[in-house]
């Protein structure tokens, strides 16, 4: 055997899957009547399209018909280039006409369908591969329409890029990790396999060699730098709209830009937007953040803090839907048995409580629960009935589970007396967190589901996207409570999202866990951004000690570093900036008639301070440009420096550290508001970009 059959032979017998797709070219090398003449494959780049054009070309071979192989990289839209290199097939009948590549002649298609393919011998068959799919009107067309079948090339599924890697000899143990990351594209399977044994672990990630093959393979050249941060926004949010787009890039053309995105052959473009292939999400997001960690946070945070305005945006009965769609940014953060599916559940109704609900709901409490939570649960239900939310399946009135969100602003007697965990909260925010006037607590009490226990469920998931929801879209509340039986299960990942266990209490002979947050030390547009960073250390946000003069007198040193950084963030973005918790810091004398004027102020003054040397020179200039002066992005701050970006980079830095210390040194101040500077007419007003 030589080494050409030696090759193709190989190649075959690494094909895995793809058994629909083969049928279909099997038929058509038989000359089945009801076989199509003309294939058309496309799916995006790495998918398996040239893997089938070889296939074809081998089955071809065997039965003694001839094949024209064309490339379409050499063609460049040219048709007599085109008629030249296929020639053949217009000459010799049975002949198979292959064309690779298409996506590169793409303006050919009308010219191709029209004018050339009508020209080939008799009993010829084409098979056309490449990534964009087909226009309409091969299938408008009442000719091509029985002629022509399109084929998109799917990704594998998992046990068959399973098989994939033990076909290319990759150990059992290990191939999990690949499989995840490659998201059935066999470009990427293919190419993770093929790394030396060395590299190869069951925690393996792609390295920086391997994630620039995939993107110059699975995307290719990108028109400009405004498309490739629309594919890096496309890869971290679950679904991609055009109002995302130009929340996170700005007014660059979006629409012209989210057109081309419809188009890639790596998108798909469903009812609710845009979403890209697995691989390729997988891929652009770890190599975004392999080159460059602060960009890659900095469009996380858009993205969080787009999720945020669309859940308060939302209907009553689409918030969940928009809370799944946000927590898909933190999908790999993890959560108790993987929670999140970021899906709506279309067998689950989610309802307010109705009057016919309310036995159904007490005899589960007490069989979940027992007699004592259910005496709980008649008292809120009586006092209450608004704050519950029944769950049952469609097409049945009986409810299957609940979940109750108590809005209070004052402990009052009966509460305390029928709920002793209620009673707990009070004892608890009274000692620690005292309320202000117009503020209130919020307290999600109970989530029952059948059998008992807090175990993930889909009943659980929408339990767990309604108390998210309501915490986004609530106003006025000062501090969050939610109530786990299970703290075993749920502590560690409520602890993560900022929410520590701080009371335990015994309902009954069961004891329930208390986990809370001050949304004082932490607002929420604070924390759906905090959330979104992949490299911060997390932000106490329950108070260690009881309050002396007022609720939330003192920061944590955590909590006062992420608030100064965010403060400059949000210098020219005044609703942001107005929810600082610094302005509950010793920078903001009490009883300031402007607080947030006295915070710009403490904060130019600490600045100012910086100049004492020349190093502190070069941190106010920094600090200054990028946020005050608030030049558009990192690189145009760095410019008007003159250093490089490098250098800029560090500088910037080290001048955060520098004016932080400052801050926390500065004196307590009186309260003398100071004018925020001006800032100059050419330079463009916002914060994006910056980091």
């Amino acid at each position: 055997m030589g080494l050409a059959d030696r090759l193709a032979s190989a190649r075959a017998g690494a094909l895995v899957g793809r058994e629909p797709e083969r049928a279909v070219l099997d038929r058509m090398l038989s000359g089945a009547p009801d076989a199509p003449l003309v294939v058309y494959l496309h799916g995006p780049g790495g998918i398996g399209k040239s893997s089938l054009v070889r296939y074809a070309a081998r089955q071809a071979e065997l039965i003694g018909r001839r094949v024209v192989h064309v490339d379409g990289r050499f063609l460049d839209a040219d048709p007599r280039r085109l008629e030249e290199a296929a020639a053949l097939a217009c000459a010799e009948p049975g002949a198979v006409l292959l064309i690779d590549t298409f996506e590169q002649c793409q303006p050919l298609e009308a010219w191709l369908r029209e004018s050339f393919l009508p020209r080939l011998a008799d009993h010829a068959i084409v098979v056309v591969a490449g990534r964009v799919a087909p226009d309409a009107e091969w299938s408008l067309d009442p000719g091509w329409a029985q002629l022509f079948t399109a084929l998109a090339v799917r990704p594998l599924d998992v046990a068959q890029s399973d098989a994939l890697l033990a076909a290319r000899g990759v150990p059992a143990e290990q191939r999990g990790a690949f499989v995840a990351f490659a998201g059935g594209s066999p470009l990427a399977l293919s190419l993770a396999a093929s790394l030396p044994p060395s590299a190869l672990g069951a925690l393996w990630e792609p390295t920086g060699d391997v994630l620039t093959t995939l993107v110059e393979r699975l995307v290719g050249d990108l028109p400009s730098a405004v498309h490739r941060r629309a594919l890096e926004v496309v890869a971290q949010a679950y679904v991609t709209r055009e109002s995302l787009l130009r929340t996170v890039l700005g007014d660059e053309d979006t629409d012209t830009v989210f057109s081309w995105l419809r188009q890639l052959p790596y998108i798909e473009a469903g009812p609710e937007g845009l979403h890209p292939h697995d691989a390729v999400r997988a891929t652009l997001e770890a190599d975004l953040r392999w080159r460059d960690p602060e960009r890659y946070d900095d469009i996380r945070v858009h993205i969080s803090l787009a999720g945020l305005r669309a859940v308060r945006g939302a209907t009553e009965d689409d918030a969940p839907l928009r809370v799944a769609e946000w927590m898909f940014l933190f999908r790999h953060q993890g959560g108790p048995d993987n929670l999140y599916n970021y899906r709506m559940h279309p067998h689950i109704e989610d309802t307010p409580l109705r009057p016919e609900d309310v036995p159904g709901v007490l005899r589960m409490a007490e069989e979940a629960e027992g007699p004592a939570s259910a005496a709980a649960v008649a008292h809120w239900v009586r006092r209450q009935p608004e704050a519950f939310r029944v769950h049952r399946y469609a097409g049945s009135s009986a409810p299957v589970s609940f979940m109750a969100i108590l809005r209070l602003d004052a402990p009052l007697p009966e509460d305390r007396a029928e709920d002793p965990v209620i009673a707990a909260v009070w004892d608890l925010v009274e000692a620690a967190a005292p309320l202000r006037p117009g503020e209130h607590l919020g307290i999600r009490r109970f989530a029952v589901q059948p059998g008992g226990r807090q175990r993930p469920s889909p009943l659980m998931e929408l339990i767990s996207r309604r108390t998210i929801g309501e915490e986004m879209r609530a106003h006025g509340r000062a501090v969050t409570f939610t109530v786990f039986e299970d703290a075993g299960r749920w502590g560690r990942y409520l602890a993560e999202a900022g929410m520590p266990e701080v009371a335990a209490v015994d309902l009954g002979e069961r004891r329930q866990h208390v986990f809370g947050r001050d949304w004082r030390l932490q607002t929420v547009e604070q924390w759906v951004q905090h959330r979104a960073r992949t490299t911060v250390t997390p932000v106490a946000t329950w108070p260690t000690t009881a309050a002396t003069s007022g609720p939330v007198d003192q920061l944590s040193r955590v909590a006062f570093e992420e608030g100064a950084l965010e403060a400059l963030r949000t210098w020219h973005a005044p609703r942001e900036f107005a929810t600082s918790v610094l302005l509950h810091s010793h920078l903001v004398p009490p009883g300031s008639s402007d607080p947030i004027a006295d915070l710009r102020g403490a904060i130019i003054t600490a600045l100012d301070a910086l100049q004492t040397d020349p190093a502190g020179v070069k941190a106010h200039e920094a600090l200054t440009a990028t946020y005050i002066t608030a030049a558009r992005t990192h690189r145009a701050a760095a410019r008007r420096l003159g250093v490089p970006y490098g250098t800029y980079r560090r500088h910037l830095a080290l001048a955060k550290e520098r004016l932080t210390e400052q801050l926390l040194r500065q004196p307590a101040t009186t309260s003398t508001p100071t004018p925020s500077p001006q800032v100059p007419k050419e330079c463009t007003v916002g914060s994006a970009g910056h980091g």
